[in-house]
């Protein structure tokens, strides 16, 4: 190297013998700064498979790195690779250090660029900020989940969630495997099958898999089969705040047929007030809870079936599972005489499932770490404008959902 400038850039890239700074061009026009590296010729070259020591056999056509910028120039390395002649191996190029194999960018470009994903509010605005396509931002991402998933650690997991979640448009889904006590997604597959819930219990060695002690899953036949098929150790617990959207969907339902019978009649009671029955009146204003309380004075079925619903969260503050199944008892038998059909049928479906509704008890925990991961995932997805590749989709999920080491060595 003769120049300063030679030596300040390979002092940048950290680069040292047998590699060095060969020249470095400014393109003013273009606003770009090309540097070319060179290998110094008279040192042995190193294996890639085995890393001996062993003859260069040739060089490799030239190739070209994106690095990061130098003063708002696009800053490009170029340089060819030495080819070992390995005894063992045969002729392999070698690695270099400023880049992973097959990349496209330098390791300080990559790590830079997933701190900018990770701080963007977007994947278009990250694009923008570092100046490259959505193809090229993408296989940055894909990379970035390939090594995390690589280095990713997964023994010491105790309690995981299984759950669904819309992909496209119809009846399109997705299912998740989560870490309920790391907050982060395992993996995702397409579809809502038994053979999605497998596939991603697949992803999962033997020994993983057996020291797993509940999962939190709904009441669907498909997702308990598999659980139960592939740690059949595990206790299976049914989260409690599905219970309560069943419920609320059999609330609604009363509400929506008693509205009826009442507007037949030009009773204009119930119109406008299916967030009153379905929200928290915790989180009520004082107009909200005048309302409400006059409506739950005037008879209704709907106040009835609300009641019911209210009345089962106390269901899940017991701590002996004895108390908690008199409790249903009692609860059960008072729904069952309320001649509200939907109550009745969803109070009927908890019936079934009762011992993985008592597991609760023992294990505490719910799909809320899923459900929270569902809500970051929708904004994914709306930020993205949907995926029409679940590949593309699987990947974003992972990068942000995943709690990967994403960064390159």
């Amino acid at each position: 190297m003769d120049t300063e400038i030679q030596k300040h850039y390979a002092l940048l890239l950290g680069i040292g013998s047998p590699w060095e700074v060969k020249t470095v061009e400014l393109k003013l026009g273009e606003k770009k700064v090309e540097i070319e590296l060179s290998w110094q010729w008279g040192q042995d070259a190193k294996c890639p498979e085995c890393g001996c020591a062993c003859s260069i056999h040739d060089c490799a056509p030239e190739r070209t790195w994106r690095h990061l910028d130098t003063m708002q120039f696009t800053t490009l390395i170029r340089a060819r690779t030495p080819r070992a002649a390995c005894p063992t191996h045969g002729v392999k190029t070698m690695q270099v250090p400023w880049a992973e194999p097959q990349g496209r960018f330098t390791l300080l470009f990559e790590r830079f660029a997933v701190e900018v994903l990770l701080a963007s509010a977007s994947v278009s605005q990250a694009c923008e900020l570092l100046d490259i396509s959505w193809e090229t931002t993408h296989e940055i991402m894909r990379r970035a989940v390939e090594r995390g998933l690589d280095r990713r650690q997964l023994e010491g997991l105790r309690y995981l969630g299984m759950d669904e979640k819309s992909f496209g448009r119809g009846q399109s889904y997705i299912t998740l495997l989560t870490d309920l006590d790391q907050s982060r997604v395992l993996d995702v597959v397409e579809d809502r099958t038994g053979e999605a819930a497998e596939q991603l219990w697949q992803t999962l060695t033997p020994a993983q898999k057996q020291a797993v002690e509940a999962v939190a899953v709904d009441m669907w036949e498909p997702f308990i089969q598999t659980t139960q098929k592939a740690a059949p150790q595990a206790d299976i617990v049914h989260d409690k705040f599905h219970v309560s959207k069943y419920l609320g969907d059999a609330v609604d339902k009363v509400r929506r047929q008693e509205h009826k019978e009442l507007l037949a009649a030009g009773d204009e009671t119930l119109k406008g007030t299916r967030h009153l029955w379905l929200y928290n009146p915790e989180n009520f204003n004082p107009e909200q809870v005048t309302e409400f309380a006059a409506l739950k004075d005037l008879q209704l079925k709907v106040a009835r079936a609300w009641a019911a619903k209210e009345l089962f969260t106390k269901f899940w503050n017991y701590r002996e599972e004895g108390w908690a199944r008199r409790f249903f008892k009692d609860w059960f038998g008072w729904v069952s005489r309320s001649r509200l059909k939907p109550v009745i049928a969803v109070a009927q479906m908890l019936k079934r499932h009762l011992d993985n509704l008592l597991t609760y008890l023992k294990h505490h925990i719910t799909n809320a770490v899923t459900e929270g991961l569902n809500s970051k995932i929708q904004s994914i997805k709306s930020s993205a404008r949907g995926f029409r590749n679940f590949q593309n989709y699987r990947i974003r999920i992972l990068f942000f959902c995943g709690k990967l080491n994403l960064y390159p060595l």
